[in-house]
């Protein structure tokens, strides 16, 4: 899995403490909805909107459920 982070999503990693692995694993195993542009994985606390681009993963923001 290849990821690209956006700077936003960088910065709300930063922000909120999420690492890229926590990104990775809530895209693989987290419940996913569609969108107007891609997906959201929610699971467990972390948030990931992101888009499929052949084998890229493009990462649009990330967030905290609260």
């Amino acid at each position: 899995m290849i990821l690209i982070v956006t700077r936003h999503a960088h910065e709300r990693m930063s922000y909120h403490g999420i690492t890229e692995e926590q990104v990775k694993i809530a895209i693989q195993r987290g419940a996913k909805a569609p969108q107007t542009d891609g997906l959201i994985a929610r699971y467990t606390y972390v948030c990931v909107a992101y888009k499929i681009c052949g084998e890229n993963y493009v990462i649009k923001t990330v967030f905290v459920q609260r």
